[in-house]
């Protein structure tokens, strides 16, 4: 697979990466057998970016990467997270998320499960607004100094948070969703990304499995489906966001792909410093998700999906209201 530096101060990566959070939380049941198949699958292909989060079942997640990753980790970019506290349950450190004394205690942790000596991409989930940024990503620099992690990161952060980042150490890339139903990013975290040299990793660009077309209603996702609680998913809002796919289905039933392939495929054609990371348990998904990167869309595809996808068509929050305020943009 093609690789791009990550960022002007980054790794060679694939420019696709593999989200891991699914397959141990809030998608349904886990099946760690059937997703350690899926990231030696990835890897075979030539993906290497391996994106995960202490967050994710509380080390859980961190631990299913770590055996697959066992005899392979020359092969792989490990990128984790440390900070979410409300994901992960609440934390036993003591320490708020972005606390200098909790980045040192979860980078060991997050060491220990994922059985390596260094994590290569080591971001904070979510910005601590108790604790001044600058004195966060201090601790993440001496642990760059220290050998524990080879570049730094940040997920859901706002302009100011990132330049402010960016003097204290380089800041490799941003972590955040983007995809056709979530663009609020382009009206100032992909500017200040690009004026900064910072990477954009994209999370969720197939809009949490709704941009794949197969999720027609709320009774399509499974009881235990964490995405029930999302109000883009909700009852009164589901049906008006169905409609935004009709036409989406009509363009990628003419190129010949699937919907999902199609939302990719306008997410690289965004810019070469965009890294979507979809999430996948099976293989099946995986690999078609890869085939977008030879999907080419001409100007007035890319400018039709524009337009059927402005910022802020789409009924409901991206999340609900707790966890907006925790997103520090």
């Amino acid at each position: 697979m093609l690789q791009r530096q990550l960022g002007l101060t980054g790794p060679q990566v694939s420019i696709q990466g593999l989200g891991c959070m699914g397959m141990s939380i809030l998608y349904g049941q886990p099946n760690d057998q059937g997703s350690i198949a899926t990231i030696h699958r990835a890897l075979d292909l030539g993906v290497n970016m391996i994106v995960t989060s202490d967050a994710y079942g509380n080390g859980v997640n961190e631990s299913l990467v770590g055996q697959a990753l066992k005899g392979r980790r020359d092969q792989a970019v490990v990128c984790t997270k440390f900070g979410n506290l409300a994901l992960a349950g609440g934390g036993d450190t003591g320490f708020t998320g972005g606390h200098p004394k909790h980045v040192a205690i979860s980078i060991d942790r997050s060491l220990q499960r994922l059985g390596v000596d260094h994590i290569d991409l080591y971001a904070l989930h979510r910005v601590d607004s108790t604790v001044p940024i600058e004195e966060t990503v201090g601790a993440m620099k001496r642990l760059v100094e220290q050998g524990k992690v080879r570049f730094i990161g940040l997920s859901e952060a706002g302009p100011s948070t990132i330049q402010k980042a960016h003097k204290i150490h380089p800041i490799t890339s941003l972590e955040t969703e983007y995809s056709l139903w979530s663009r609020d990013v382009e009206q100032d975290i992909l500017a200040t990304c690009r004026s900064l040299g910072i990477a954009f990793m994209a999370y969720a660009p197939l809009g949490r499995g709704f941009l794949t077309g197969t999720i027609k209603s709320l009774e399509a996702l499974g009881e235990k489906d964490g995405r029930r609680v999302q109000p883009r998913f909700k009852s009164e809002n589901i049906d008006k966001n169905r409609s935004l796919l009709e036409r989406l289905e009509q363009i990628a039933t003419a190129k010949g792909i699937t919907v999902a392939q199609l939302a990719l495929a306008w997410v690289y054609a965004q810019g070469d410093d965009i890294f979507p990371i979809p999430g996948t348990k099976q293989v099946l998904y995986l690999e078609q998700n890869l085939a977008a990167v030879d999907v080419k869309l001409t100007p007035p595809e890319i400018q039709i999906l524009n337009e059927m996808f402005p910022i802020n068509s789409v009924a409901g929050t991206r999340y609900p209201e707790p966890a907006l305020k925790g997103l520090g943009i």
